[in-house]
């Protein structure tokens, strides 16, 4: 499923969010220096946030058609998974991973993180957890355990920190058992974003495994949250948590 995204990275680029900038400088703040390695870096979403604010970002990411976006936004990407990735004896100053350190071998990727960061430098994996309003919360939920009823996003409510709570803990747990970082801190830094009707079903198809239904039932699931959304009023405010698993090296 983690070789999956790369078979619409156009639409992944143009739908799905950003990261709050304050979340950006509070990783840069506490990095040593600005050299970046970017660890799933997709088509770049979070890549250009810390090139931005002024950092040298290097990708890796194991979907080459990802990769190749990437190149096209002038990113310097190698094709691997990161658990095998040679680094060829180069060091970073943070090695970050935006929405895809649950890709990752919690254990192996930090090991491989730890070998790759000079000292004090900072892994910092993070997440954009969404939690809509409470009434499309739970449309949205019963549209997913009428459609989908295995899938998590049918089980309770919809997004949530509750929905994410068990990554961050992986995540965790995989830097302490390495034993080269000093004890791992999660950082919240929340925001919102407005979306319409069309907005909001032009990100859907990018969630995981959702580009690998069988054919009718994304056009079933879309047309259901779809009128969630026009039930409504057509548009929404979604609340985002951006939450960082974050330890330096020691």
């Amino acid at each position: 499923m983690a070789e999956s995204f790369g078979s619409g990275p156009e639409r992944y680029d143009r739908s799905r969010p950003r990261y709050p900038q304050a979340m950006v400088d509070a990783i840069i703040a506490a990095s040593p220096g600005r050299d970046v390695l970017d660890v799933g870096i997709g088509t770049g979403v979070s890549a250009r946030a810390f090139h931005a604010a002024g950092c040298r970002v290097l990708g890796v990411d194991v979907d080459a058609r990802m990769a190749e976006f990437a190149r096209r936004s002038g990113f310097e990407v190698e094709v691997a998974r990161f658990e095998d990735w040679d680094p060829a004896g180069r060091t970073f100053d943070s090695v970050i991973a935006g929405q895809t350190w649950h890709w990752v071998s919690p254990v192996a990727g930090a090991a491989k993180a730890a070998k790759v960061l000079r000292p004090g430098g900072r892994l910092a994996v993070f997440w954009n957890v969404f939690q809509p309003p409470p009434d499309l919360s739970d449309a949205f939920a019963a549209v997913y355990r009428r459609v989908l009823p295995g899938s998590p996003l049918s089980r309770g409510t919809f997004g949530g920190l509750g929905a994410y709570s068990g990554q961050f803990t992986k995540a965790a747990d995989g830097i302490r058992e390495v034993g080269a970082f000093g004890d791992p801190e999660q950082w919240q830094f929340d925001w919102e974003r407005s979306y319409t009707r069309d907005e909001w079903l032009d990100q859907v198809p990018t969630f995981g495994g959702h580009n690998q239904l069988v054919p009718g039932k994304l056009e079933e699931l879309l047309a259901g949250i779809g009128a969630a959304i026009v039930a409504v009023g057509g548009s929404f405010t979604m609340g985002y948590a951006a939450v960082v698993v974050t330890a330096a090296r020691t």
